[in-house]
């Protein structure tokens, strides 16, 4: 029996095809996100290069580094090759960036004359000019004699050191950022009371007793501040005394203050449970610290901690304004010409450019209610602004404002799949209106909301363009949320992982050192997102669960 072509068949093979392209092409990315990502804390082994003589009666060059990347040799033409193998270069980590004026270096494969690993060669983290790669040579601490490295007790003094300079560092961010940084507000807010006199019509004379006072408990706040400015002082020497000397792999000694060192281990000498060790470490130090070396070394805990905040702040203000809007167009309007102008207005918002809305909320959020609210509740801080500059209560409301008309398309069509036949019966039972979209319309149409918000959730994380007017700046190490009153800091500048892949990437002084931070971000803002999703695909998941019955 012929087979019966059935109309339009082959167009559902056609778009079965492009959604296994499309399907195809997100996993790749995602996976390729992935191996880089992780791949920017797994830790290399370190090599040693011979390169050929440049020339006759020419000395071989030899280089020490990590292989991160073999390729194409860049800027030879096909037609240059011919036959011949392409040539082909690797690009080499080499540290060591105040000695070597850069981190890395492209040499020509044909020019390589010896591979072999560097044996006891060490990889130091430090505080700035990004890792050392370097052998060890003695330790030398003051009122002590130098401890070699051949010594069995070497490295046992190195991680004791180690640990006493990590020690210091937390003390001294204990003193500059919660005793110094408290006294420096407490100080604050005083000459905030004599400006705000002065703004009155003059401070008191001298024989005032609320003028005596406060002049006495400035004078104390600032001999504390010296004693403590003293302490951190003495700290930060301390941190330079102890000195690791060692040996660059071109046979120059090189000195360095064990205080400026973080941690250290063997590339070359390292195990798979060694080396899972390091990769462990490194991650948690990306999550946990605060970036250094213009964003390229340390961790991303700020802008992780910004992202979710300021996620979380967008939520909280879009979903009762796209709710209540959606609500009124729905259940109260009266359908005609302006209530379907009104919803086209809505659907085409959701197509303007997002770097529209940084405009608007930095002309209408920043410029004129900051510059309001700093005029009638912060007159004593000006010309400083308060709230009339960006910051994170601006930049949540103006990503909800962009997100608001998903919201509320979602909503609407979730309040539509409601049976009128529900509605019907509980007005029957004596239900007022209002009484049946509350306790009855808006639990069933729950999960189609909250499918909106996923919606608006997963576009306002990912965005930079209005975020860049309107609060997010490229190092902000004090976190919008901490333990200093009022607790909540909305006025506060703050960082973004969007913000910092764009800085890592596009801003970068070194992009061959940001490169690998930029996927290890991308892939931490995705793991962000999809957690955040997650979450609020199970409620909503909970809610269909708990309002299913069998009238829908």
């Amino acid at each position: 029996m012929p087979r019966v072509r059935v109309p339009g068949e082959p167009w559902v093979w056609f778009t079965a095809v492009g959604l296994t392209l499309g399907l195809a092409m997100i996993l790749g990315l995602l996976g390729l996100v992935l191996v880089e990502g992780l791949r920017a804390f797994w830790p290399r082994r370190v090599w040693e290069l011979t390169l050929r003589p440049a020339g006759e009666g020419a000395a071989p060059v030899r280089l020490v580094g990590e292989r991160v990347r073999d390729r194409e040799k860049a800027g030879v033409l096909p037609s240059a090759v011919g036959a011949k193998p392409v040539p082909r270069e690797w690009q080499m980590f080499l540290g060591n960036k105040e000695v070597y004026g850069q981190s890395f270096r492209y040499v020509d494969v044909a020019d390589i004359a010896e591979v072999r690993l560097a044996r006891g060669i060490l990889r130091f983290e430090r505080t700035e000019y990004g890792p050392l790669l370097a052998y060890p040579v003695a330790v030398e601490v003051p009122g002590m004699e130098p401890l070699t490295a051949e010594h069995p007790e070497f490295f046992t003094t190195l991680d004791r050191l180690l640990e006493e300079a990590r020690q210091r560092r937390l003390e001294i961010r204990r003193l500059e950022k919660r005793e110094i940084g408290r006294i420096n507000r407490e100080m604050e807010s005083l000459h905030l009371e004599l400006r705000r006199w002065e703004v009155q019509g003059g401070p008191p004379g001298p024989a005032d007793e609320a003028w005596q006072q406060l002049t006495q408990r400035l004078a104390r706040l600032e001999a504390r501040y010296q004693t403590l400015a003293d302490r951190a002082r003495v700290l930060r020497q301390a941190q330079e005394r102890d000195q690791l000397v060692c040996r660059l792999p071109d046979g120059r000694e090189l000195r360095v203050p064990v205080g400026r060192l973080l941690a250290w281990y063997a590339p070359n000498e390292l195990g798979f449970r060694g080396r899972l060790r390091v990769f462990a470490s490194r991650v948690w130090e990306f999550l946990t610290e605060e970036p250094r070396e213009a964003n390229t070394e340390g961790g991303i805990f700020p802008a992780i901690f910004g992202t979710f905040v300021m996620t979380v702040l967008m939520s909280l203000a879009v979903t009762p304004f796209g709710v209540l809007a959606a609500v009124y167009l729905r259940e109260y309007a009266r359908q005609g010409w302006f209530t379907r102008a009104v919803r086209i207005a809505v659907n085409n918002l959701a197509g303007v450019p997002s770097i529209v809305f940084g405009v608007f909320g930095l002309g209408f959020f920043v410029y004129f209610l900051g510059g309001q609210v700093d005029r009638l509740f912060f007159a004593e801080r000006l010309p400083t602004p308060t709230f009339g500059t960006g910051g994170l209560l601006w930049a949540s409301l103006t990503l909800a404002l962009m997100t608001v008309p998903v919201v509320v398309v979602a909503t609407e069509e979730a309040l539509a799949a409601v049976p009128r036949s529900v509605r019907e019966g509980s007005l029957a039972c004596g239900a007022s209106r209002w009484q049946t979209i509350q306790r009855v319309v808006l639990p069933a149409a729950a999960p189609g909301i909250l499918t909106g918000l996923i919606l608006a959730m997963a576009r306002g994380a990912g965005e930079v363009a209005p975020l860049m007017l309107v609060g997010v700046v490229k190092l902000a190490p004090e976190l919008p949320i901490n333990t200093t009153y009022p607790y909540i800091h909305l006025d506060q500048k703050f960082m973004h992982l969007g913000f910092h892949i764009y800085d890592l990437g596009f801003q970068s002084p070194d992009s061959d050192a940001a490169q690998p931070m930029v996927f290890a971000t991308t892939l931490f803002l995705l793991a962000l997102v999809i957690t955040l999703n997650l979450t609020a695909i199970g409620i909503r998941n909970h809610l269909r669960r708990k309002y299913a019955s069998s009238a829908f």
